[in-house]
């Protein structure tokens, strides 16, 4: 987490927005050392091919996906 003064963040701003982007850290934006805004990074939903596309067409299922799994878990 990142925290800065308001007077700092004003003269340094897109230093520090790069370095929120970059890092992902919070910045803690504070006014007489007392906290007052928090500054996030956005995160973008990645797309299937973004997170399976190094395994896809490595990977292979034998058994039938519609078949039932129940039997093999106990009743509580």
């Amino acid at each position: 987490m990142i925290t800065v003064a308001k007077s700092e963040l004003k003269a340094k701003m897109l230093e520090y927005f790069r370095k929120v982007e970059k890092t992902g850290e919070e910045l803690i934006v504070t006014d007489n050392r007392v906290p007052v805004l928090k500054v996030i990074p956005l995160r973008r939903r990645k797309t299937p091919d973004e997170v399976f596309g190094d395994v896809r067409g490595k990977i292979s299922y034998s058994d039938d996906l519609t078949e039932s799994e129940s039997s093999e878990w106990e009743e509580t």
